[in-house]
This record gives structure tokens, C-alpha cells and sequence, in this order.
């Protein structure tokens, strides 16, 4: 499935706090056999691009420690992580920055 990667200027959404917006990376469409798979039996990807970053986390003592990731870093994270949204017919995933398990270098 290709599609264009969003930008956080196009996207209209600012994630708070620790959150980040990530847009998955495709998945395959065709099995090695050759068969063509619908939307519904492709395992969703948990590799992405970081599309947003929030502030950063608050500490209680009010300081704010900025976040690890920034938008256009690519990323690994948990299969059950983050919560997904549609924007404009683009699916993304809102997740905190203890969901993300990897920076890919």
C-alpha cells in the first residue's frame, strides 16, 4: 500500500506532554506466492515515522525534559501500542514516548 507521508505542518494536530503522531510504514501487499492481500489480512506494520512531537515530559517539579525522538525519525514500537486516529483518509498513531521501543539509525 503506498502512500505519502503526511508532514506535521500538513496534519493539524500538535500532540501534548510526551505524545508523539506516527505514520506507519506500509506493509506488504502481496504474499511471496504472489497473492494480493485486502486491507484487513495485512498485519499492521509497528515501524514508523515520526510525523509530531509533544513538549516534552513534566517532571513534578515543573521542569520539562525534552523528548528523544523528532519528526522524521523512523521508529519501532510495541504491536499493541498507541492509540490510531484518521486524519484526511490517513491513518496515524498517537503514542507516548515509553511505547516507542527503538530509533532505527
Amino acid at each position: 500500500m503506498a502512500t505519502a507521508t503526511a508532514s506535521a505542518s500538513s496534519l493539524k494536530l500538535k500532540p501534548i506532554g510526551d505524545r508523539v503522531i506516527v505514520q506507519r510504514l506500509g506493509s506488504a501487499e502481496k504474499t511471496k506466492s504472489g497473492l494480493y492481500l485486502p486491507d484487513s489480512a495485512q498485519e499492521k506494520p509497528q515501524e514508523g515515522k515520526v510525523i509530531a512531537v509533544g513538549s516534552g515530559k513534566t517532571l513534578k517539579n515543573g521542569k520539562v525534559i525534552p523528548l528523544s525522538v523528532k519528526p522524521g525519525d523512523k521508529i519501532i514500537f510495541g504491536k499493541y501500542s498507541g492509540s490510531e486516529i484518521k486524519v484526511d483518509d490517513k491513518e496515524y498513531v498517537f503514542l507516548n514516548e515509553d511505547d516507542i521501543l527503538a530509533i532505527v539509525t
